[in-house]
């Protein structure tokens, strides 16, 4: 575990701007709201994603979630850690935690006793909780044993 929490406070900077780089293509003419993810695979890559809003709501897809289906999509199914980054347009003036839809996908793929979800406002301020914390008693694979 520490070897996972060294790795990622050493590319947590470089996470935050590719979050904050992926809000700037978000797709929010509804809400407004822009948000960009940042993905740290086991093997060191980094995915992004931005949220993709729609008319009809029901299909709109958070950062988050493109983050992970670009991952897995390319055969990453282990992730060490996502940064969050979203606002309302224009500056960062809030931290944007995952909804329940992302971080239950997130549990699917993680242990989320050891899996970093940090939503950041700049590469200085920025706040970190494992993803159990964020959904305690989530429901897994565990649970269809």
């Amino acid at each position: 575990m520490e070897r996972q929490e060294e790795q990622v406070e050493q590319r947590r900077r470089e996470l935050i701007r590719a979050a904050l780089k992926a809000r700037t293509f978000s797709y929010s003419p509804y809400s407004g709201y822009q948000v960009g993810a940042a993905l740290l695979t086991e093997t060191g890559r980094i995915y992004t994603g931005c949220n993709v809003e729609n008319a009809a709501f029901g299909p709109t897809v958070c950062a988050e979630r493109t983050a992970i289906c670009k991952a897995v999509s390319e055969g990453e199914k282990k992730f060490l850690a996502i940064v969050v980054a979203g606002s309302p347009k224009g500056e960062m003036t809030q931290f944007s935690w995952p909804c329940g839809v992302c971080r239950q996908v997130l549990a699917e793929f993680c242990d989320p006793d050891r899996m970093q979800v940090i939503v950041a406002k700049s590469e200085e301020v920025f706040e970190t909780r494992l993803l159990g914390a964020l959904l305690p008693e989530g429901f897994t694979k565990k649970n269809l044993a």
